[in-house]
């Protein structure tokens, strides 16, 4: 993109009309990450503008998987069973050494605790086609393609952000906030001074999808090749699309290697030359990258342009949608006044270490994976053997400092489980973007009375009762009581009145309606919920 000035310099005018607009939220990059931010500030009733520099939606593969988490966010935006049409579950992971052996053999086709399966498979156009559809269709929020960010600049109660479209017309629109989701080379985050820490080593690696008809591949959804002679990935799919990935060696010819006949060599025949037919081939950079800072002003980075992890574990676009559905629904309490911009500063707290593990993580494995010592990859292999589930995709872990009690309690900052109802009912559908109470009804009678009031009247917050619908949520936690935030992740436990009265004093909404009630317990019939 071009050069994007981040100070307070005067704009420069371009020919053609200028164009000014007054929104919440501008969002830069138009891709899955911005494009679902987009839909979730419009789902919860702010306006937003999203400025992309491609007059048309990439027409290739990037991220080819996700996990159940961001299943659950796509789930939020009210098509669930659309996306599902055009994804398959990964069934089996493997991890295979030079000579063959299957080092480790995981069973990957089962539903998680958050109602959908763990590892899921997709070609990236056609999400990307849906969540553009929610956006068309969400009242306040529009997506400008082929137009190109020029400046941006903080100013008194929000940030000015001038672009070009491509037909020379200039636009300024002016927001309270803008959310940067422009790639790996952003430049909203160049432009702004934030370096990126590095994590683990570079390498370069060739990519290649396409059409696979008419052979077998490979038997697992997903493998790791640990081979020293050239480390390489494999992944199925929906219908006959496949991907693989090759470490590239210092002997290659960047030319050569791209050839049908170069892939049939280097995939050792599973890409026969006359059986598949590639639509993508990039050689790219495995990298390892968190930038320094998340929030400059009112501006705040998001996806590839906040964190980048080498392909292992597939945790990219997983995280990039992790930090939207974090920052909306705290926009959108700030800009009702239920919450003072400090929440927005959580963003950064909570979001970066959770990243960061990921980044790490993967860097780690890819450490482990692309060597190309005989020596140690035999030690690796030793190792594996002996701790098959050392490579097994790791826990995700808790949300860094912020809101949340993960401070007292190792059980908040986590993300909560989401349950299927004895109806078929998947638990999001019935509560929306709100926080949930969830509490034995016991505990529940307990609380003080303005406090019960303030939940009755709060339309922030969705409180259950029903053993049926609250049951194996408060198993899951150990608990008898627990709020979870709209972004799914847990405020916090208790097993008291006492505890439960002091998290729903937590929710912004509460707080800003009642003040912390004194401890005391109070005992009133409560309708069933």
């Amino acid at each position: 993109m071009p050069a994007v000035v981040a100070s307070d310099t005067t704009r420069t005018e371009h020919e053609g009309v200028l164009v000014n607009t007054d929104v919440d939220v501008v969002v830069i990059g138009g891709g899955p990450v911005g494009a679902t931010a987009l839909a979730l500030v419009g789902r919860l009733g702010l306006t937003a503008v999203g400025l992309e520099k491609d007059e048309e939606m990439w027409p290739t593969a990037r991220a080819v998987h996700f996990d159940g988490e961001t299943m659950r966010t796509l789930q939020g935006l009210g098509i669930a069973e659309k996306f599902a049409a055009v994804t398959i579950p990964m069934k089996h992971v493997e991890v295979i050494n030079e000579s063959g052996e299957v080092l480790v053999h995981a069973s990957t086709d089962h539903f998680g605790d958050q109602a959908w399966n763990d590892h899921i498979s997709f070609h990236q156009p056609d999400v990307e086609r849906l969540i553009r559809g929610v956006v068309d269709e969400t009242p306040g929020v529009e997506l400008r393609c082929g137009v190109s960010v020029t400046n941006l600049r903080n100013v008194d109660g929000g940030v000015e952000v001038t672009a070009v479209a491509k037909d020379g017309t200039a636009q300024t629109v002016r927001a309270r906030w803008v959310i940067a989701a422009d790639g790996a080379r952003s430049g909203i985050r160049q432009s702004l001074g934030i370096q990126n820490d590095k994590y683990g080593e570079d390498a370069q690696w060739l990519v290649v999808d396409g059409q696979l008809v008419g052979a077998p591949g490979y038997a697992a959804d997903m493998i790791q090749f640990g081979r020293h002679t050239r480390p390489a990935l494999w992944l199925r799919l929906p219908g006959t699309r496949v991907r693989m990935e090759f470490m590239l060696m210092p002997d290659d010819d960047p030319n050569e290697i791209v050839t049908p006949a170069a892939v049939e060599r280097i995939s050792r025949g599973a890409l026969p030359a006359d059986k598949f037919a590639p639509d993508r081939q990039a050689i790219y950079t495995f990298r390892g990258r968190i930038a320094q800072q998340w929030r400059s002003g009112n501006v705040f980075l998001a996806g590839d342009a906040a964190h980048q992890a080498p392909p292992l574990f597939g945790q990219g676009l997983c995280a990039g949608l992790r930090d939207v559905a974090n920052l909306a629904w705290k926009l959108e309490l700030v800009k009702r006044g239920l919450a003072g911009d400090e929440l927005l500063d959580t963003y950064e707290s909570e979001r970066k270490p959770h990243a960061t593990f990921w980044v790490e993580t993967a860097a780690n494995q890819a450490v482990i994976i692309q060597t190309t010592d005989p020596k140690v990859a035999e030690g690796r292999d030793e190792f594996i053997r002996a701790n098959p589930t050392a490579s097994a995709v790791p826990t995700s872990p808790a949300l860094g400092p912020g809101l949340h009690e993960g401070d007292r309690d190792e059980r908040a900052g986590k993300l909560g489980m989401q349950p299927i109802l004895v109806d078929g009912t998947r638990l999001d559908d019935m509560v929306g973007t709100h926080f949930l109470v969830v509490a034995d009804r016991g505990i529940y009678h307990q609380l003080p009375a303005p406090t019960k009031a303030a939940l009755d009247d709060d339309g922030d917050v969705v409180t259950l009762l029903d053993p049926l619908k609250v049951g194996q949520l408060l198993a899951s936690v150990g608990a008898k009581a627990a709020v979870i935030r709209p972004d799914h992740y847990i405020l916090g436990v208790g097993d008291t009145a006492d505890d439960l009265d002091r998290l729903v004093h937590k929710i912004p909404s509460v707080a800003r309606a009642t003040p912390v009630i004194a401890t005391q317990t109070t005992t009133v019939t409560a309708e069933t919920r």
